[in-house]
């Protein structure tokens, strides 16, 4: 039968409904992710008071049920009765989107929060808030509870001392909401330390209430604002010079600012921010930085004869290896670009930033020559390398696949549909052999290494070009790398890393999860990057055989059997991937309605470039420390 499709099919959502009803449009998504921007939405709110010079100190509480409490010494929201709502300002920019003071009203000049829905979408999403408010001698409070319905109106609870001022805003996430209600702590400290970065003066404490031995918590606090970002990024590496460069200006109410410093290693670490927002993507404020990179340093190196006239030009490549800068810009009316606004689109940012880099970094390379030569010359090494590099790659672009499968190095699949195509990145020949006897032949490729390859953290692009087993892996994923990288070239949508679970089996890992992130990031931020997950034991009792992961599963699974069944059950520790047959290995690891894999993903890119430099790089002294750090969590000991 047609269905009729009236005026009462039309949903007319009121109020906070629509963001109940679709959080993922205002947060993105429900996992830990949206648990998480939460608080910034209001910690944002504190930003901009201390942005526009009213704020000193914000306070960020989890709370022992795992309610976040925010607290700001800020002017403290308007508590008067707001002309177009009819109730206190306070609540209208609780309940109503698209209420704030970032709207050209004078409230804010510059703000990290642009679409005034931050306070309101977090009362949406919330079991209940409470929001008390600090103001001319007086303390006022409103409460909400079931996703903004107001149960208390703002209220006069009290008294304080005539100058005191701020707000203090405390939540409950909405368990029906999100798929977990538990914060994490680390994950809070890695972004407030940034805001302190990117706020020189601005003190941000942390601290969790359910840890009863930590009453301190954490605390921010850099007078030096983004050079301590680059110290502070910089600081498992060797700098080529002990000064960080540190350039600003402003124009028109936009403000820019750039600290850098280069160290002796191969990779770059350039991040880029407009009203603390990480720009991800770069930007407007990001291309005139780089365009007066690469012509300050062309024009010094020509001009001191350290760049010949027979030399072809340095490129942005060259000149931003073993580059650490921090970009920050802070622009009254912000134009982002692309689906996740990662991208600064304002035109007129592009030639700020050039001038006043230019000009800076140009006055720093004419007083300091010693330095300069040290740069330069860096830069030249890179770009020889680059040139070898380059003629490497297009030999990668131009490897025949089918030469790759002939010599016996990758077993293809037979489907040529990348979205149900997966390839399995073996340890060792002989896990290799049993991976291409028990694999689905249709849909899995199996690539066997020979031994632990290259670590590229170590070396430039052009000698890990020269290395066999990473450009078989170049030529077999499909994508090129460097200027050539195309993700939609992907011939597979899983790269399953499968080792051992000893220290050898870890240690190859690492090292190909260090060449995907420096050579084909993009694989991992999009999510198709996993390590497979092989049992440590098997139980076998009567016919039933039973595998798990780990000691605490194998616990778990003993203590739910029957006693008489217990006492019989054989339990063994699973050899290596190498010594399991093709059955034992499709049954434990491959088969993907039994399998387990892990993703990998990378939520945080500073704090993993961080991980790779001080587990990989060439400083031993952090990694030996990050090991006496971390000896202790160890609970399975290969040696």
């Amino acid at each position: 039968m047609k269905e009729e499709y009236g005026v009462n099919d039309i949903q007319v959502l009121e109020g906070l409904e629509a963001v109940r009803k679709r959080p993922g449009m205002y947060i993105g998504t429900t996992d830990l992710k949206g648990l998480h921007h939460l608080v910034w939405e209001i910690v944002d709110n504190s930003i901009d008071e201390a942005l526009a010079g009213y704020c000193k100190n914000i306070e960020i509480i989890i709370n022992k049920d795992n309610s976040i409490t925010v607290k700001d010494d800020g002017r403290g929201i308007p508590v008067g009765i707001h002309p177009k709502t009819g109730i206190s300002t306070v609540e209208t920019v609780y309940t109503v989107l698209h209420a704030g003071g970032k709207f050209g009203g004078g409230g804010y000049k510059v703000s990290g929060g642009l679409h005034g829905v931050g306070a309101s979408v977090v009362n949406a999403l919330s079991k209940w808030v409470d929001v008390t408010v600090y103001k001319d001698g007086k303390i006022y409070n409103t409460k909400f509870e079931n996703g903004g319905k107001t149960v208390q109106k703002l209220t006069v609870v009290g008294e304080c001392e005539k100058d005191r001022s701020g707000t203090t805003v405390t939540f409950k996430p909405d368990p029906d909401i999100f798929d977990s209600d538990i914060y994490d702590y680390e994950t809070l400290k890695v972004r407030t330390r940034e805001l302190a970065f990117l706020n020189k003066g601005l003190q941000l404490t942390l601290r969790d209430d359910r840890d009863e031995k930590d009453t301190q918590g954490d605390k921010f606090l850099y007078e030096g604002g983004i050079s301590e970002y680059v110290k502070f990024i910089n600081q498992e590496k060797t700098p080529l010079h002990e000064k960080i460069i540190h350039l600003n200006g402003e124009k028109d109410g936009i403000m820019f600012e750039v600290a850098l410093q280069y160290n002796n290693g191969y990779n770059d670490n350039i991040y880029s921010f407009v009203n603390n927002i990480n720009t991800h993507d770069g930007g407007t404020h990001e291309d005139g930085v780089k365009r007066a990179l690469v012509r300050v340093t062309n024009s010094y190196a020509r001009k001191n004869n350290i760049l010949k006239e027979k030399d072809e030009n340095l490129t942005i490549d060259d000149v931003k290896e073993g580059l650490t800068m921090i970009i920050s810009c802070k622009h009254p009316n912000p134009q982002f670009e692309g689906q996740t606004k990662g991208r600064l689109g304002n035109s007129e940012v592009k030639n700020l930033a050039d001038s006043v880099f230019a000009e800076g970094y140009e006055q720093f390379l004419l007083e300091n020559p010693e330095e300069a030569k040290l740069i330069v010359s860096k830069s030249i090494l890179a770009k020889n390398a680059r040139m070898a590099a380059k003629r490497a790659r297009e030999a990668t672009r131009k490897s025949d696949l089918a030469t790759t499968n002939f010599f016996g190095k990758l077993s293809d699949c037979k489907s040529k549909d990348p979205t149900i195509s997966e390839i399995f990145i073996v340890e060792g020949d002989s896990a290799g052999g049993s991976a291409k006897k028990g694999r689905d032949s249709m849909t899995q490729a199996i690539l066997p290494l020979r031994g632990k390859i290259l670590n590229v953290e170590k070396a430039r692009q052009d000698k890990a070009l020269a290395n066999e087993e990473i450009r078989t892996i170049i030529t077999a994923f499909g994508t090129g790398i460097g200027e050539y990288f195309d993700l939609s070239k992907l011939r597979y949508d899983k790269i399953i890393i499968m080792t051992d679970a000893d220290v050898d089996g870890s240690h190859i890992r690492v090292l190909l999860l260090t060449l995907f992130y420096r050579f084909f990031r993009p694989i991992v931020e999009a999510g198709h990057v996993y390590a497979a997950q092989p049992p440590l034991f098997r139980i076998m009792h009567g016919k039933t055989r039973k595998y798990v992961l780990n000691e605490a599963e194998l616990n778990d699974y003993m203590n739910s059997l029957p006693e008489n069944i217990r006492s019989r059950a054989e339990v063994a520790r699973m050899k290596g991937l190498g010594e399991m047959d093709a059955e034992e290995l499709n049954e434990t690891t491959m088969d993907i309605n039994k399998r387990v894999l892990r993703k990998i993903t990378v939520e945080d890119c500073i704090a993993a470039d961080a991980i790779f430099e001080k587990l990989m790089g060439d400083e031993v002294e952090p990694r030996r420390k990050f090991i006496e750090e971390n000896a202790g969590y160890v609970q399975n000991l290969d040696i």
